[in-house]
């Protein structure tokens, strides 16, 4: 009887064994493939088979298989952050050789297969600028040369930042500010895509081209912001979203509604990058500016959260619902305030909005995620876990 105990009570402690090594590797196992490093690293792996050639050209297959400047500067600053060296210069090669305009060194918006059937710049407007793509080029050039000690980066960042400065940046009644591209400015009026500002940039690119006065461009554009969101514009009220375009007059210096096609002042598809942008400025620089900023702008898109436990993809400028639908990228960028103003529920955003995308088995998105929505999903992410390093 005495044996049949033993032998009882060694089995029970051996479950008991077994238990607390199955429970401690599915929970390391969890830690792993949700730790914010294996996250990024994994669905960074994951975007470069799906979006990125062997040469380095980024593919947006939802606008007819095109290559955007934009997409090249994503890619750019998710490689340095990645220190994924052989991809940045991939990326890098491509972009300078392919993209950059024949008579500066800012690079055209759009490139791709031509009515001809040949690949380049389809028109003359796809040739123009896209001022966002431009200084986060610039950006990941400059972070790069800091990684990677490696000069010729920051001798291509030097080369194009006087030109974003003559050619993307205009005055309005005194005040400097970023245009949309070299397009968009003209002597009477600026025009302005809100989520083009970059405030962390300003202030190191301020330390690489001494001869022009980023700064400058800083307490215009917070401004810039506040008033666009709390103006009532082309809507009978405000609450508190910044638009995706305005105008901004260059004499008296009055905020409008942007009237180019195919713009509006919803907070939408570029909108929704503005409180990444600010946040990363807060995060860098503890910019007294973007922290009243990101506390009071998007009062609203908490409200709405906090009720309805989701958010529309795009609002019109009096908070109303434009698309119903909801879009991981507005959650990923909706952490950069709510990290600030309720931690609680950006961590519940986090877990349910971002994390149940990523897929346990395969270390990658569970759904298709387009390449917009990739790209912001993973900057929301990466910020959210602090892991946007500076230098």
């Amino acid at each position: 009887m005495k044996h049949l105990l033993g032998y009882f009570f060694i089995f029970i402690a051996f479950v008991l064994l077994l238990a607390v090594i199955l429970i401690n590797s599915s929970v390391v196992k969890r830690n792993q493939t949700f730790s914010a490093y294996t996250f990024l690293s994994s669905s960074w792996e994951k975007y470069k088979q799906q979006f990125i050639n062997q040469d380095g050209r980024v593919i947006d297959y939802s606008q007819n298989s095109v290559t955007t400047s934009e997409g090249q500067s994503y890619a750019l600053l998710r490689a340095v952050w990645m220190g994924d060296k052989p991809e940045f210069d991939l990326l890098w090669h491509w972009t300078s050789t392919t993209m950059k305009r024949p008579h500066d060194h800012l690079f055209g918006w759009r490139w791709g297969k031509t009515s001809s059937g040949t690949y380049g710049f389809a028109s003359s407007s796809d040739q123009n600028s896209a001022a966002d793509a431009d200084e986060d080029i610039a950006l990941a050039l400059i972070l790069a040369s800091h990684r990677w000690n490696q000069s010729s980066y920051l001798q291509a960042a030097s080369n194009i930042l006087p030109d974003i400065w003559r050619f993307e940046t205009g005055m309005a009644k005194g005040r400097n500010y970023l245009v949309a591209g070299n397009w968009a400015n003209s002597p009477t009026q600026l025009t302005i895509d809100p989520s083009y500002f970059s405030p962390y940039a300003y202030r190191i690119f301020a330390t690489v081209d001494k001869n022009d006065d980023w700064e400058s461009l800083i307490t215009p554009g917070y401004q810039m912001l506040t008033d666009a969101g709390t103006l009532p514009l082309d809507k009978g009220k405000a609450v508190g979203l910044p638009p995706d375009w305005i105008t901004i007059d260059t004499a008296s210096g009055k905020i409008a509604p942007s009237t180019l096609p195919n713009t509006s002042t919803n907070y939408g598809f570029d909108a929704l990058r503005i409180p990444w942008r600010i946040a990363l400025d807060y995060q860098w620089n503890s910019s007294s500016l973007a922290s009243t900023y990101l506390k009071h702008s998007f009062t609203y898109l908490t409200q709405q959260y906090s009720t309805n436990s989701k958010l529309a993809s795009i609002y019109a400028h009096d908070g109303t619902v434009v698309q119903a639908t909801e879009d991981p990228a507005i959650y990923a960028t909706s952490l950069g305030f709510l990290s600030l103003t309720n931690p609680k529920l950006a961590k519940l955003m986090y877990q349910e909005k971002i994390l149940t995308l990523y897929s346990n088995d395969t270390n990658s998105f569970n759904t298709k995620l387009p390449y917009y929505e990739q790209n912001w999903v993973w900057f929301g992410a990466a910020l959210y876990n602090k892991q946007l390093l500076k230098f």
